[in-house]
């Protein structure tokens, strides 16, 4: 994968969130593997997912809203019809929830 190609969701994330990432998975998602290796208990490791989880639903929904606002903007000067706008945003959150 091309630098161009790593979500923007990723490249939002620090290098010791992308290591918990990482390491979650190799241990195959084990919140209890986890909390043995950051020698921390399972709720604290339940929360740093949380935390994660809405980190990435933030920067979703950051995005979401730009390209909205983009596409809006993109109608307002005229250069596409409201019309396609709304078509466009729809199917952008429809395709987004999938």
């Amino acid at each position: 994968m091309s630098g161009k190609n790593i979500p923007s969701w990723v490249l939002s994330l620090d290098v010791e969130d992308l290591e918990f990432i990482k390491k979650f998975v190799v241990n195959s998602g084990s919140l209890k593997k986890l909390a043995d290796i950051y020698n921390v208990s399972y709720p604290t490791v339940r929360t740093r997912v949380d935390r994660l989880i809405h980190r990435i639903e933030i920067h979703n929904e950051q995005e979401e809203e730009n390209l909205a606002s983009f596409i809006r903007q993109l109608a307002i000067e005229e250069r596409i019809s409201l019309e396609d706008a709304k078509l466009l945003i729809e199917k952008y959150k429809v395709e987004r929830k999938e």
